[in-house]
């Protein structure tokens, strides 16, 4: 292993030192955890952790730590990619700059193609109508792809790609909406949709879209010794080439972007305007028991139900002063999450990033994972033990989180 690797940070830091001798550590206490890093080649891990320290002035200064981290090893990154989705939706509605546009304006899905599906209603908003913010709001509760979808036909590939590698983000690759069936040449193209007032008057319209490029893994990545398909199982690895790539140290940095927006150059920030950027820190905390619109079940989704790192496996709930601001995902046997998580009594902060693989037969689609067995509670356990040496880690300054505590009403 290199003694660093690159963690996809712009200035302060560029580096992480490795944290396999700080996970070492772990004690009896943390079974899962040391099960998996004594083989960490086996469940494919990557983990990224970082420290944030504060000056005099409260500004953050940030010291990484990897373990596996490698851009170049492929994982799927399942629901992930709707938080770049999110934040570039709003990064578009600040460029329109159009009266009456808000996060909260209604917009209205139409159908240009058979494989193209409508949205003019939403009974889960209060007033009924889908919108950005309303999207966005469910996207980050409880991952609702169907919600990301429409935020990806508003912004299609073109503008979502070419303004992740313009922020930076050289190792993430989105092309296609999730959990539908439908082809490569279909996910290039792109509903036509209106944007309406209070009465119902149109404050933008746009036609229906394609992308001519065609944006692919150029790696040709595969995944597997076998995979089924159509009910039939295929002896040989799984190509990827079309699908999504969000490598970790670029949702590492995405959350980053997003929480510290000062640590990064001016191009490779997301542009959000104040109420919008509070919009998503907020409901990246927000557990979907606490939401009154949508209104959630509390058995289906409990206050855990994805948050991973430190409180992943089985529902239980998380104390009221600790606030995960986090994207996960999980598919193909991969678990991934990334966090921002602060604990408000103690006054302690950190980043921690992490995917595993657990698929022992290394089979895809077959829903034989061991995601219950080991990748939650990997995550679980992982992230307590960075919490536990956060709580004992002696640090020049405590931070003042009162910022965060405003936007979230903590």
């Amino acid at each position: 292993m290199l003694a660093s690797a690159d963690c996809g940070l712009s200035a302060p830091t560029k580096s992480c030192e490795p944290i396999d001798e700080l996970l070492a550590g772990a004690d009896a206490g943390y079974p899962i955890l040391n099960s998996v890093m004594a083989d960490p080649e086996r469940y494919r891990v990557q983990i990224l952790y970082t420290r944030v320290d504060r000056d005099r002035n409260n500004k953050p200064v940030l010291r990484s730590y990897q373990s596996g981290l490698d851009a170049n090893r492929y994982f799927y990154p399942a629901s992930t990619v709707k938080l770049p989705i999110s934040l570039l939706a709003l990064e578009w509605l600040a460029e329109q700059d159009i009266d009456g546009l808000t996060s909260e304006t209604g917009m209205l899905t139409d159908a240009a193609t058979p494989a193209q599906t409508t949205a003019h209603r939403d009974p889960t908003a209060e007033n009924g109508i889908p919108s950005i913010a309303h999207y966005i709001k469910k996207i980050l509760l409880v991952s609702d792809n169907d919600a990301s979808n429409r935020l990806y036909e508003l912004l299609g590939q073109d503008y979502i790609n070419q303004k992740l590698a313009a922020k930076g983000l050289k190792n993430t690759l989105i092309n296609h909406r999730l959990s539908t069936r439908i082809s490569e040449e279909e996910n290039r193209q792109y509903n036509p949709i209106r944007f309406i007032g209070p009465e119902g008057n149109t404050i933008l319209a746009i036609p229906e879209r394609r992308s001519d490029y065609r944006y692919i893994n150029t790696a040709r990545p595969e995944l597997g010794q076998a995979y089924i398909s159509a009910g039939e199982k295929i002896e040989a690895p799984m190509d990827f080439t079309s699908k999504n790539r969000l490598a970790l140290a670029d949702l590492d940095g995405i959350v980053k972007r997003l929480i510290f927006p000062q640590l990064f150059a001016e191009t490779e920030q997301f542009h959000l305007r104040k109420e919008d950027r509070a919009l998503v820190i907020r409901y990246m905390s927000t557990l979907p028991p606490h939401s009154k619109s949508p209104k959630y079940d509390s058995g289906e989704y409990p206050e855990n139900y994805s948050k991973f790192l430190m409180f992943g496996g089985e529902a239980r709930n998380i104390p009221d002063h600790i606030k995960v601001f986090n994207k996960s995902g999980w598919a193909y046997g991969h678990v991934v999450d990334s966090t921002y998580i602060i604990d408000l009594e103690n006054q302690v902060e950190f980043f921690l990033s992490a995917v595993i693989y657990a698929n022992e037969n290394d089979t895809l689609n077959d829903d034989e994972y061991q995601i219950d067995e080991v990748a939650k509670p990997f995550m679980r356990e992982l992230g307590t033990f960075i919490y536990q040496h956060e709580l004992e880690r002696r640090r020049p300054n405590k931070p003042d989180l009162t910022a965060i505590r405003e936007i979230t009403g903590s």
